[in-house]
C-alpha cells in the first residue's frame, strides 16, 4: 500500500468516527491529493521565505 493509500485510509476512518460515511473511496483519495498538493506549497513558500530573510555576506 502506497502512501496516499494509507493516508486516504485514516482519513477514512477518522471521518468516520466522526460520523461521516456519505464519501467515496475516491473522495478520500482527492482530498489526500489535495492535502498533498498544499502542503508542498507551503514548503515551497517557507522555503522562499527562508531564503529572502538570510542575511547577506
Amino acid at each position: 500500500m502506497n502512501v496516499k493509500a494509507m493516508m486516504a485510509t485514516i482519513l477514512q476512518n477518522q471521518m468516520a468516527l466522526r460520523g461521516v460515511h456519505s464519501l467515496t473511496p475516491s473522495d478520500y483519495e482527492e482530498i489526500v491529493d489535495l492535502l498533498i498538493e498544499q502542503f508542498r506549497e507551503l514548503e515551497l513558500r517557507l522555503a522562499a521565505r527562508e531564503g529572502t530573510n538570510r542575511p547577506k555576506p
